[in-house]
């Protein structure tokens, strides 16, 4: 499993990918705005950034690709582009971008694309298996295990708890959640989440097991062993 932001100002095409990534198991993340996009290319950690060329507001692909690497950002980054020709290509890739893709395409090769990617640039092996405290996620074999008691998860379940898992320690907003786990762009004003997380915790604290996820009251949640 993956973090990969999405940066496509198309929602069909911006939902296009970022279902088959979730079908895939990656957590995917989508920013339609430029100056959204910008703020999150280079203020958050991502495992591969999907960046289309034309954005809207003025703020263009391969300007947001220039602040990441001035940044010293590594992340790879693949640009989408209905602009074909070989000279665009080349500027993209010469601006810092590590793969180049042109409009139309198929997912399928997008998908082998961007794990050639992030498979190269993991210098490490690669990650299965995520853990808090007595808590473990197998993220290939999607089984969840607190104490040796294996857990039970709904799909939905499961990418929300990897989410917070693979964020430890770390405040998880309300939006990061609606936007990563439920690809929500707007607040829908429910209490799905406090729903959804209520149900979590009651599954993983079964037996009085001590509470993992702890609430930051007007902002979101964060997961963390126990003190």
């Amino acid at each position: 499993m993956w973090n990969c932001l999405i940066v496509e100002d198309d929602a069909d095409n911006a939902r296009y990918i970022a279902e088959g990534f979730r079908s895939l198991g990656h957590v995917a993340v989508i920013s339609r705005d430029g100056a959204d996009a910008f703020a999150r290319a280079t203020g958050e950690t991502w495992d591969l950034v999907i960046l289309d060329r034309m954005l809207p507001h003025g703020v263009d692909g391969l300007s947001i690709l220039a602040a990441m690497r001035a940044l010293g950002r590594k992340t790879p980054v693949l640009l989408l582009s209905a602009l074909s020709a070989l000279d665009e290509r080349v500027r993209g890739l010469k601006a810092g971008g590590d793969d180049y893709l042109a409009k139309p395409f198929a997912f399928s090769e997008l998908a082998a694309r961007a794990e050639a990617l992030v498979r190269r640039s993991r210098t490490g092996p690669e990650i299965r298996t995520l853990q808090v405290a007595d808590l473990t996620l197998d993220l290939a074999r999607r089984h969840v295990e607190r104490g040796g008691r294996p857990i039970a998860l709904q799909p939905r379940e499961f990418r929300l708890l990897a989410y917070l898992m693979m964020h430890p320690g770390q405040v998880v907003t309300r939006t990061m959640l609606l936007e990563a786990v439920w690809d929500y762009q707007f607040d829908p004003q429910t209490n799905v989440i406090d729903v959804q997380v209520s149900r979590l915790r009651g599954k993983l604290d079964a037996g009085g097991a001590p509470t993992l996820i702890h609430t930051v009251r007007g902002v979101g949640y964060t997961l963390a062993a126990p003190q």
